[in-house]
């Protein structure tokens, strides 16, 4: 079965991604690493063990815009939270095992991907930990028969985001894979170079 990883991005547009890192260095800067980010991270994934989708928001924008590859496949993000969108992408994805980051996350491989997919096939649920206590990929084994209370009651955007995930996988083998450091502040920003700069 089509191994699929499927890439969260959003327009690139000043004010309205990365907007704690825009206040650190301003937002049209931060919009613009995020651009050149995300278009590195792409390109670096890109592999004939996966299908690579992107998951585009916002939604009509999205799947319109130049700025992505024409080539690869896009689906809208949706309404709701974080966890609603991620759910539902993931229990759209074609059958076998489908693995989901964000974009913002300098460090990630396709060793990491390959680890994550390893992970799918002894395990139900595969997560990478974020340094912050979030994480930055999550997989499931089979979608279509996924837990639909993963995301359920989880505090996003705070230390207890991947905690309150693993709370949620009971009677679920789940992997822990590598643990990276995401992008929000200047601080993540200086750590964040350093490790993309041993990929």
């Amino acid at each position: 079965m089509r191994q699929t990883l499927i890439i969260m991005v959003k327009e690139p547009r000043p004010g309205q991604v990365k907007t704690r890192l825009g206040r650190d260095i301003g937002m049209v800067a931060a919009a613009w690493w995020y651009r050149h980010q995300t278009k590195a991270l792409i390109r670096r994934l890109s592999d004939p063990r996966w299908e690579l989708v992107l998951a585009v928001a916002p939604d009509r924008e999205g799947l319109a815009s130049r700025i992505w590859p024409p080539g690869l496949s896009r689906i809208a993000q949706g309404p709701g939270d974080l966890g609603d969108r991620m759910l539902r992408m993931m229990m759209a994805a074609p059958k076998g095992p489908v693995c989901l980051i964000g974009s913002d996350i300098p460090g990630i491989n396709r060793l990491h991907i390959a680890r994550a997919f390893g992970g799918l096939g002894r395990n139900d649920v595969v997560f990478g930990p974020a340094l912050d206590g979030g994480f930055w990929l999550t997989g499931l084994k089979r979608p279509g028969r996924g837990p639909r209370r993963l995301f359920k009651a989880v505090r996003w955007s705070t230390e207890h985001a991947l905690a309150d995930c693993l709370a949620n996988t009971t009677n679920l083998s789940v992997a822990l894979i590598d643990a990276l450091r995401d992008i929000d502040t200047i601080e993540d920003l200086t750590g964040g170079v350093a490790i993309a700069s041993d990929v």
